[in-house]
Formats: structure tokens, C-alpha cells, sequence
């Protein structure tokens, strides 16, 4: 429920409910049972919203049986990747031309927000990432209040035009499961290993740390190393030490850390002066939530999933298409 009360609230988070129901059903080709399941409700709960979604315009059915390949895709990922789940998105613009990007991370941070309300249970403790894509997602989440969660913040501060504020993302994701939200009162990157050493083990950084140790959920995205990549886009890494760590086989970047082909993090700088979660944390967890949109992350993507850093995976249907193939 919107924190503000208001009537007008009420009804734009209904709004968005209704919507997810129905990227669940017509878009992912989910049966009402199996939505019912995911949300927790009755069958005949979910026949309803789908009905409301109809009469109310929120919903314009379309005879179009493309629709329904997502649910494919998303079995073969399962099968392909061992995942728990996948969900896919599938947005285009008007016509018969390709989605923009913008219409295409709007789309997936809808189907991901419904994705987060399914991994999430009572009192889970829940770590969330930053970037444009977990930004998205934590704007197109619906409200639903879990009872007992706890937010984390994975990643430190930092300053950049571009890329928004990691506490940001934590804070509205908390918002909107009515969690208490811890966030990480440390810089993303110090100017020293040293700096980084001694703020890690200031007694409330370190409270902090502890709790990212003992995730029941992570979300996360993934960066790819272009050298416009949000790493240095936010001033993180410099642009020669993202270089340096192509040339030592760099293809993603999860939480400010390099990882290879086979999903193992690189340490070359600047890694020992990042506060944030590591690599080997998020893997702990029993829920990991990686979203990804574009086939510009492929790379980036599997070498997450050939590291076992993911068990649910929310990507788009071109890149979803790419990781099948």
C-alpha cells in the first residue's frame, strides 16, 4: 500500500498489480493456477484480476501466438542453466519494428518486479544491487507487504549523473515490501586498499558487511566491460584499469567486481578498495535474482550463470534468445 494513503495511490498500485497479472498470463503464457501459486492466492482471485484488468482497459487482447514463446524460452533456460526459474519479458515498439531500449527495460523491470515478489518470502533478509536496471525495477515494483524482511544495501555510495545513487534502489525496493532497509554508510570505492581496509572494519561498516554474508536473496544486474560500462561511468574503476582487466579475461561485472568467462572474480584493482558485498556472498545465498536486459550483456550474463552465482534469472527476449542458442 502507498505510504501516503491516498485514494489516487490505492488505484496506481492497483493498476500495476492488475498489469503484472497480465504479463504473467498473456505475456509469459503462466495458467491462472500457476499465477495463483506464485502470488499466494486463489485461483479464482486471479480470474478475477485478469477480468478487472480487461474491463478497466488495462488489458487489450490481441490475437498474436508469438506472444506465447517467452514461456518456451524460459523452460529451456531452465533446463539449459539449472535455474529454479526464468522470466522473460517481451516488449516491442509500434509496428512491427524492435522495442527501444527504454521500452524494453520498462517492460522487464515490470515482469521483474512480479519476479521479486515471488522469490521474496516472510522474513528474508534481502540484498540489492544498484544500476540503471535494479533502478527500473524498483520504480515498476508493486506494493506488498512482506512480513519481517529486511533490505541490505550491496554496495557503497557513490556520485555519478548517470548511474543512481545504490542506496536509492535498496531504499524503494524496501519501500515497496514495507521492509526495514539497512543501508551501507561507506563509499563505493576508497582512494586506497589501505582506507578501504580500515573503513571495512569500523564497527558499523562491519555490522553491515555481516549481514550481506547471510543472504536469503540477492538481486542483481550485471554490467558488461565496454569501456562506457557503469563502472566507470560512476567513477569507480579508472578507464586503464578496466583494460587491464579484459586483457586478463574480464566479461562481466556484478557488484563493482570483475568476473571471467567461468564466473570467477578477477583481483586486479580496484576490487581491494571496494566496500561491497563479494562474490562468494551472493553465491551463498538461496535465492539469486540476476536481471539483464539487452544482448550487449550475453557474455556478462553467462558467465554469471557458469559461475552458479544465479538460481532465478529475468532477462529480456533477445537476450534470452541469445543465451538459448
Amino acid at each position: 500500500m502507498p505510504r501516503d494513503g491516498s485514494a489516487s495511490g490505492k488505484s496506481g498500485d492497483k493498476d500495476r498489480i492488475l498489469s503484472n497479472v497480465a504479463l504473467l498470463y498473456y505475456g509469459e503464457g503462466l495458467t491462472q493456477s500457476e499465477i495463483a501459486k506464485r502470488m499466494d492466492v486463489s485461483r479464482a482471485t486471479i480470474v478475477n484480476m485478469l477480468r478487472e484488468g480487461r474491463e478497466r482497459g488495462i488489458v487489450e487482447i490481441r490475437v498474436d501466438g508469438a506472444v506465447l514463446a517467452a514461456s518456451t524460452i524460459s523452460r529451456q533456460l531452465c533446463s539449459k542453466f539449472g535455474l529454479a526459474d526464468a522470466y522473460v519479458s517481451r516488449s516491442r515498439a509500434e509496428g512491427t519494428g524492435p522495442a527501444t531500449r527504454s521500452e524494453s527495460l520498462a517492460q522487464l523491470a515490470r515482469v521483474a518486479g512480479m519476479a521479486i515478489l515471488d522469490v521474496v518470502e516472510d522474513g528474508n533478509t534481502v540484498g540489492v544491487a544498484w544500476g540503471e536496471t535494479i533502478k527500473a525495477v524498483s520504480e515498476a515494483m508493486p506494493f506488498e507487504r512482506a512480513k519481517g524482511v529486511e533490505v541490505c544495501q550491496m554496495i557503497g555510495s557513490m556520485v555519478s549523473d548517470r548511474v543512481p545513487a545504490s542506496e536509492d534502489c535498496a531504499i524503494k525496493i524496501a519501500n515497496r515490501l514495507g521492509a526495514v532497509c539497512f543501508t551501507l554508510h561507506a563509499p563505493a570505492v576508497l582512494s586506497s586498499a589501505a582506507l578501504a581496509e580500515t573503513l571495512r572494519t569500523e564497527p558499523t561498516i562491519a555490522a553491515q558487511l555481516q549481514r550481506l554474508e547471510q543472504l536469503d536473496v540477492a538481486i542483481f544486474s550485471v554490467g558488461n566491460t565496454a569501456p562506457d560500462t557503469h563502472l566507470v561511468a560512476a567513477g569507480i574503476a579508472k578507464p586503464e584499469e578496466l583494460t587491464a582487466a579484459v586483457s586478463a579475461g574480464a566479461k562481466g561485472i556484478v557488484c563493482c567486481r570483475y568476473l571471467d568467462a567461468a564466473g570467477h572474480k578477477i583481483s586486479l584493482a580496484p576490487d581491494d578498495q571496494i566496500v561491497a558485498v563479494d562474490i562468494d556472498h551472493i553465491k551463498n545465498a538461496r535465492k539469486r535474482l540476476l536481471i539483464a536486459s539487452g544482448d550487449d550483456r550475453a557474455e556478462a550474463v553467462l558467465a554469471c550463470l557458469s559461475g552458479g552465482i544465479v538460481s532465478h534469472l529475468c532477462v529480456d527476449e533477445p537476450l534470452a534468445n541469445l543465451l538459448v542458442s
